[in-house]
Order: C-alpha cells, then structure tokens, then sequence
C-alpha cells in the first residue's frame, strides 16, 4: 500500500517548482563534470569532486520530490468542515500562559513556525489532530510537557 502524503495546493505547486529547477540544473553539472574531465587527473581535480558530487546530490533530491510528488494527495482546507481538528485546519490554542497562538496543520514541506505553519507530524501537530475546541492537549518538548487548550478550529 502507498502511503498518501497529505499537503495544501501550494506546498504541491512549490514541489513541482523545485523538481523542475533541479532538473534544469542536470544539464550544467553534465557539462561541468565534462569540463573538469578535460582537465586530466581526475584523482586530485576538485572540480570534478564537486560536480560529481552535487550531481549525487541533485539526483536523491529528484528521486525524494517525485516521490512526495507521485503521493500527494492535495487538501483544500476550504473544503473541509466538522469538530475535530485535521490535517488544513487551522487551530487556535491557550497556552500555559493564557497567551492565544494560531497554527495551521500542513504537510512537512510547509511547515514553518514563523508563519504558524506546523506539520502534522510535529509533535504538537500530532497531539492537536482530532482534538475538539475546549479540549486540552499535553505536548512533550524538549524543553518538557506543555498543555494548551483549543479555543477554535477554522477551515480558511
């Protein structure tokens, strides 16, 4: 069975951006490598290292972004409703300090918690799924336990 990897349209359209940038990129390390060939010894040409090198680099990141893109199963949170908290909602919470935080729950790739962005598979994004407003959540941190209630879940 395969795995789906949920994201939002645009975490799926930045996948594609990226897969089309590296492939773009395949051409010059080509000729780089080339380049670096003809200039003899390739035991201490560093240059050639470097393209072969980032060549291995730019083929596993290929291979890893039409993965995710070959499973993706793209979720508009517009479309989405209910009590319980999913992957696209958007979840204000209560922390300890009675301070109010707003997150959405996205896919790994878009995840950013300057943006209040966090995956659904952070440790807070996996105590919040399926939680109901007024409910409290334990989250273990680093840093120790954290408990936050739900105040509100939005589907924008």
């Amino acid at each position: 069975m395969v795995e789906k990897v949920p994201m939002l349209a645009e975490g799926y359209e930045k996948l594609i951006s990226d897969l089309k940038a590296l492939r773009q990129e395949r051409p010059r390390i080509v000729d780089a490598i080339e380049e670096a060939r003809a200039h003899g010894d390739l035991s201490e040409n560093a240059e050639y290292h470097a393209a072969k090198e980032r060549q291995g680099q730019v083929e596993a990141q290929i291979s890893d972004i039409e993965d995710r893109v070959s499973r993706a199963q793209i979720i508009d949170p517009t479309t989405l409703s209910g009590d319980r908290v999913v992957f696209g909602a958007t979840v204000t919470v209560l922390d300890e300090d009675d301070k109010s935080q707003r997150y959405q729950i996205v896919g790994q790739t878009e995840a950013d918690a300057k943006q209040g962005r966090i995956s659904y598979d952070s440790p807070l994004g996996r105590a919040l799924i399926g939680r109901l407003v007024d409910e409290e959540v334990e989250v273990t941190v680093p840093s120790g336990d954290r408990f936050y209630l739900v105040q509100k879940i939005e589907f924008i």
